[in-house]
This record gives C-alpha cells, sequence and structure tokens, in this order.
C-alpha cells in the first residue's frame, strides 16, 4: 500500500507525470481507439512507448481504457477485453493467458478513510495465469486472483481469490473449486 498525497489539495502526480498522462489520453484517443481488432500491434507498440511493460504478445482491445500505462505489466497472451477500465493509478499485473473480459473495472486506488484528509491510496493489483474475470466484474486494490481461478460476471472482488477457485457475487463468495480436465 502506497500513501500518494499529504493533503487533499495536492496532486499525487508531478507536473510532468500530469502532462504524460494528458498525452497518453490523446494518443489514445487518436491512434489507438478507433482501430480494429487486428492492429493488437500497434496498440501493443504505444503502450510501450508509453511505459507499459510487455512481455511476448498479450492482447489490448482497442476500447480498453488504461489510465497510466507505465503502471501496466502485461505478460504473453494476457487479455484486456472490451471497454475494460484498468484505473492503473498503481500496479496491475497481468499473467500468461489471463482474460480480463469485457467492462471489467480492475480498480488500484481508494482513499485513506481513516485519515480527515482522505490521502490517496493505490495497492498492486495481481491477476496471475490461467485466470478468467467475467463480464463487468470488479476488482478491488490489494487483490490477488492466483492461478486457474475464475471470477464471475459482475462479482465485486474484495478479497485474495486462491488457486483453482470459482467465485461469485457481491462481495465474492466461494462457489467450487476448478477442475481442468
Amino acid at each position: 500500500m502506497e500513501y500518494l498525497q499529504n493533503s487533499p489539495f495536492d496532486s499525487p502526480w508531478s507536473v510532468s507525470q500530469r502532462v504524460k498522462m494528458l498525452a497518453w489520453e490523446y494518443i489514445w484517443l487518436l491512434f489507438c481507439s478507433w482501430t480494429p481488432k487486428p492492429a493488437n500491434a500497434w496498440r501493443l507498440f504505444w503502450l510501450k512507448v508509453f511505459g507499459c511493460k510487455i512481455y511476448g504478445k498479450p492482447f489490448v482491445h482497442q476500447r480498453a481504457r488504461i489510465q497510466i500505462p507505465w503502471n501496466l505489466i502485461l505478460h504473453d497472451r494476457a487479455c484486456l477485453g472490451d471497454r475494460t477500465n484498468a484505473y492503473t493509478l498503481g500496479i496491475i499485473e497481468i499473467h500468461e493467458n489471463a482474460t480480463v473480459g469485457q467492462e471489467v473495472y480492475l480498480c488500484t486506488g481508494t482513499h485513506a478513510f481513516n485519515k480527515p484528509e482522505f490521502n490517496l491510496i493505490t495497492n498492486k493489483i495481481t491477476i496471475h495465469k490461467n485466470v478468467f474475470i467475467g463480464a463487468r466484474a470488479f476488482i478491488m486494490p490489494g487483490v490477488t486472483i492466483e492461478e486457474n481461478a475464475i471470477i464471475g460476471a459482475c462479482s465485486l472482488v474484495t478479497k485474495n481469490v486462491t488457486k483453482n477457485t470459482i467465485v461469485g457475487g457481491n462481495p465474492a463468495k466461494f462457489l467450487k473449486l476448478r477442475t481442468i480436465e
């Protein structure tokens, strides 16, 4: 967990970071958001230019929204689906063969509710290999989803999800073990 503000009136980012974030927003809009699915290499190129760490060949849908690309780590065959929102105020790492379905919200930022300043806090989200996250799920800051787990559609994930489990609901609860044949 990282505190990014000393007071609610301070920006957690420097002026140069804010300029880079603004440039990113326009680059994605002008050069990537309209591209067809097969232009994935082009989108990955722009993500790399803005500091995204890319290993192998992940897939990023043209309508995915990525707040701060230098806080995103994508591994081989990881997938960010249509209209996924990667709110990367902190680090989000998506490992091999993990699929983040359409309109999933990955949120790394929250506030220190125990402080009068409500300081911005970030906490890493880690999605391990062979995970599937169903449409419109919401993943909270600091959550780790271990290998082969499945998150049901529209689930709110507030706690870590263990290996080979299927969870769902609001808040997400254990449903059953995943068996792979």
